[in-house]
Order: C-alpha cells, then sequence, then structure tokens
C-alpha cells in the first residue's frame, strides 16, 4: 500500500530546496532507497508488468519528488490527492549525468514503470522521472488521449530544470522510454518534440495512424469471432489470425478476451468515435455481433470520416529526428506485431531506428511466470536496447535490425 507522504516525510531527513516549475503541489524525501524495494512506489500500479524472475532492485539513495501539475481532472487518488497530472522525480546520489523520463503504460498510474524500468536506470546512475500522462483509468476519454503527449513534454522540461538544480549542471543525455501507451509516447516525442532528446527506447509502443493499423482496426474483427472461435468454427479461427493474431498465440486469447480486447476497444472507441453508441458511454461490454452500436462490430473504414480526425492530432508518422530502438513480442496478442511495430519500422528513417522482434514475447512479463515454456520477458531485451542506444549516442553504431530468437537463459537477450 501506499504510505501517504506526509507520513513518509515526516520519518526522513529533509531533502534539500528544489523547484519543478510548473507544478502546482511537490513534496521532496531523501531516503535511503529510491528503488521499489524500500522506496515510495505503489505495487498496485507496476502489477503484472514484470515476470517474478526479474533479479532484485540494487539499493540507490537519494531525492524523490512528488507532486502534480495543475489540472482539473481527479482520477489519480495516490497520497489522497484526489488530482491528476501527478508525477514522481528521483535524484541518486550518485549520478551518471543522465535523465531518463517515461509515460505510464496502459491507463495506470505514475508509479507504473517503478518495477520495470526505474529501478534499472537508478542502479546504472540516472535520474528518472514519469508522469500519469494527465489522466487514468478506464474512463480516460472523458479527458483526452491528446493530454498524454503534453503532460510528457511538460515533464520533460520540468525534470531537466530539477536535474539542473540538484547537481548544479544540466543533464547530459535526455533519453524518453516506455511500454505500451508509454511507448507510443516516445515515438510522438521524438517526432514531434526532438529537441528535448537524445534518443529512445520504445518497449512496443501503441500505432495510432489515421490511415493505416491502428487498434480500431484490429481488436473488432477479433471481438466478432472469438465466440464462434470458442465454438470450434475453423473460419472464425482464421479470422481471428487475419486480424494479426497468429497462430501458437491461441493460450493466450482468452485471458486477452476477458481483460484487454474488449475494454480496449470500448474506451479507445470513446476516445475517438463516441457518436458511434449514441447516448452510451464506451459502448456495451462483451456485446455479441449484431447487438446494436455493438464495438464487435465497428468497421473503421466506414467510420474514419468521423474518428480519422479524431485521431489526426495524437497520429504517429514515423517521421523521427532522434536515434530510437524499438523492441516488441511476437507473441503480443493485444498489439499484434504485424499490425504495429512491424508497421511502424516501415514508416521510420532506418539511419535513426533500430527495430528488434522478440520471439515469444509478449505484451505484459507477468504472463511469463504462467507460460515460461512458451514466453520470454521482454524486460531483458528493453535493457539490452537501452545499453545499445548508450552506445549509439556515444558513437558505436547499434547492431542491425532483427528477430531474437529464445536464448537459453531468458534473463539475457542478445541483439546480435
Amino acid at each position: 500500500m501506499l504510505l501517504p507522504l506526509a507520513l513518509v516525510a515526516s520519518l526522513l531527513v529533509p531533502a534539500p530546496a528544489l523547484h519543478v516549475p510548473g507544478a502546482e503541489h511537490q513534496q521532496l524525501v531523501r531516503l535511503a532507497d529510491l528503488s521499489t524495494a524500500g522506496g515510495i512506489t505503489d505495487p498496485a500500479d507496476w502489477a503484472g508488468l514484470t515476470s517474478a524472475a526479474l533479479p532484485a532492485p540494487t539499493p540507490v539513495a537519494g531525492i524523490q519528488v512528488d507532486g502534480y501539475f495543475p489540472d482539473s481532472s481527479r482520477t489519480n487518488t495516490n497520497h489522497g490527492w484526489n488530482h491528476d497530472s501527478q508525477f514522481v522525480v528521483r535524484l541518486p546520489d550518485r549520478w551518471n549525468g543522465g535523465l531518463v523520463v517515461a509515460g505510464s503504460p496502459g491507463v495506470r498510474e505514475q508509479y507504473a514503470n517503478d518495477r520495470a524500468i526505474s529501478d534499472w536506470v537508478l542502479a546504472r546512475g540516472y535520474a528518472f522521472a514519469a508522469t500519469d500522462k494527465g489522466n487514468t483509468g478506464a474512463q480516460f476519454y472523458r479527458d483526452g488521449m491528446a493530454e498524454w503527449n503534453h503532460r510528457l513534454t511538460q515533464l520533460t522540461i520540468a525534470a531537466k530544470s530539477v536535474v539542473a538544480q540538484r547537481y548544479g549542471r544540466p543533464a547530459r543525455r535526455t533519453i524518453a522510454t516506455g511500454i505500451s501507451n508509454g511507448g507510443y509516447l516516445v515515438r510522438w516525442q521524438l517526432e514531434n518534440r526532438p529537441h528535448l532528446y537524445d534518443g529512445g527506447v520504445d518497449w512496443e509502443g501503441t500505432l495510432w495512424t489515421v490511415k493505416g493499423a491502428n487498434p480500431l482496426t484490429f481488436l473488432p474483427p477479433v471481438l466478432r469471432a472469438y465466440p464462434a472461435y470458442l465454438a470450434g468454427d475453423p473460419q472464425a479461427h482464421a479470422a481471428i489470425v487475419a486480424a494479426g493474431f497468429p497462430a501458437g498465440t491461441e493460450f493466450l486469447w482468452d485471458y486477452h478476451h476477458r481483460y484487454y480486447w474488449d475494454l480496449t476497444q470500448r474506451i479507445y472507441r470513446e476516445e475517438f468515435d463516441p457518436s458511434f453508441d449514441g447516448a452510451l458511454e464506451a459502448g456495451t461490454p462483451f456485446c455479441a455481433s449484431g447487438t446494436p452500436a455493438c464495438d464487435a462490430d465497428y468497421d473503421y473504414a466506414a467510420r474514419r470520416r468521423i474518428a480519422g480526425p479524431a485521431i489526426a492530432p495524437v497520429a504517429l508518422t514515423g517521421k523521427i529526428h532522434r536515434p530510437l530502438i524499438t523492441v516488441h513480442g511476437t507473441h503480443d496478442v493485444l498489439l499484434p506485431i504485424s499490425q504495429d511495430s512491424d508497421v511502424y519500422a516501415a514508416m521510420t528513417p532506418d539511419r535513426l531506428h533500430r527495430y528488434f522482434r522478440v520471439e515469444q514475447g509478449t505484451h505484459v512479463d507477468g504472463l511469463v511466470d504462467a507460460y515460461p515454456d512458451r514466453l520470454r520477458p521482454l524486460a531483458p531485451c528493453h535493457r539490452s536496447a537501452f545499453v545499445a542506444l548508450e552506445r549509439w549516442l556515444d558513437g558505436v553504431t547499434p547492431p542491425a535490425s532483427a528477430t531474437l530468437p529464445r536464448p537459453a537463459d531468458v534473463s539475457t537477450c542478445p541483439l546480435s
């Protein structure tokens, strides 16, 4: 459980005065350990994103700043603040001169990256900052996805200032990284705000395009076909595979149907095409095809004149202006690789992008614990990609884009 910051702060040595530019509220504490093993975090926020075998974090002493920027929405209840646009900034005492910034995956909050990313980059000496993207939860569409990009930009600018205040000099390197929707943010920032970053590592970022692939093009077909597939219809199985969900991943389909496909389709469709279901908000859960205004029957091509203009402001173009490394699992059955990163890689300039397709990787590493012989974690591949980006920024050409076979030891992920 997340302890109130006021209680934690009362037990700790005060931190030096630092100011987060633009913050409406901030609280600073000095911690003997900034990691998830002993620091201020929320395990519920990162639950399921990592496998149990992920190495334990290294203790890192330093300063943590928690707070929020001005915002009118109140979906994030962390610290009892009931205020969105919350952020966390961690400043290790032993600093390597770099800053890593991230947005949360899915519709989670600012601590979602703590176990998968923050622990590891802090141990390498980086300062780390993360945002809740300005709105959280399954009703994020009430506030809108466009805010996500603004909030990561806002946090990056503010975190750069805090780093300079803390260490007496600016960060020599700023890297954006993130998972899923957080990976989408990396792509968007390197396309639209490249002056703020030196590079990025994209962990299965969500692809949004107006005229090509996006979740509204591949989720309705699988929602339509899945009930017939359960009834044994071979044509339904073929339809699911044709939508981008590979044969051989059937063992993952039931879990994703229950927890991901339906909800994801409805809330993103509500964001970009709210008139589809009339007065309903985010449609009818698990409706049968043929039901009026059922998301299983959503036809993006037919609705593009309505949904397309709403997607356009947040769409990706592939025109990145800083080095980017993408990792994506071939067994991802929320954002199927053929409909996402394969497409994005074809949109980007080769000289600035490396793309690693990870055999047997799926969308969340927590599922590796249930299927250790059929899945492998992506966290080691993210870490290898991060190191490759560091070397790239130092002038060492990274390995060529490739499909990465399963190694004998899945705690490793050699890129070549």
